[in-house]
């Protein structure tokens, strides 16, 4: 019998690295929206991550009729009154430009010396109807370095130092550390009990 996959409502290929690493041992099939053409991409209209979060995971999995989980995510900087915030993703203007978002943040903190920032991911699963039956947050506290650093990652991580390891950018931790402080590996982990839960009607 064949395996319905879990599909996750991206076309960031950085996430399904981090969700397969994180799903690990739970024996799901993920797919991204790259293999399904028939759901088009969904403007994230939401004034919070959670917010867009439902509206990406209701809108995949009615289109696709599978059990859909997505996320929104992004960076907060306290200095900047929560900016990036929903627009992280496309900070300077086009979606996605992981290198200009990260130079036109180090632009508006020129002079500042308060660089308090925080990942936040919120996390949505949806049935095939699109009918949300979980949800889930994390955060990660951290500061913005002077300039990027590390090769791993993507988005704003070559930039991002946790409080907890404050040795090193985001890009520049393995991948069981990254996992073990970050915002989705956060929200992943209190999520993980309800997927569990509906791994037989999922799968």
């Amino acid at each position: 019998m064949s395996v319905r996959p879990l599909l996750v409502a991206t076309r960031n290929e950085g996430k399904l690295r981090e969700l397969r690493q994180l799903l690990d041992g739970t024996g799901l099939h993920l797919e991204t929206l790259a293999s399904h053409p028939e759901s088009a991409d969904v403007l994230e209209s939401g004034a919070t991550f959670d917010e867009n979060a439902r509206i990406k995971a209701a809108a995949a999995a009615r289109a696709t009729k599978l059990w859909t989980i997505a996320d929104d995510s992004g960076l907060e900087v306290d200095v900047l009154g929560g900016e990036p915030g929903v627009r992280s993703a496309r900070y300077a203007g086009v979606h996605g430009d992981d290198a200009a978002n990260t130079a036109k943040l180090l632009r508006e903190l020129e002079g500042k010396t308060d660089r308090r920032a925080r990942f936040v991911c919120a996390m949505a699963l949806a049935r095939p109807d699109g009918e949300i039956v979980a949800a889930a947050h994390g955060v990660c506290e951290g500061t913005i370095a002077a300039a990027p650093r590390g090769q791993g990652g993507f988005g704003y991580d070559p930039v991002f130092v946790p409080l907890v390891l404050p040795e090193a950018t985001m890009a520049e931790l393995d991948r069981p550390d990254k996992n073990a402080v970050s915002h989705r590996g956060q929200a992943l982990r209190a999520f993980l009990p309800v997927l569990r839960a509906h791994l037989p009607e999922i799968r």
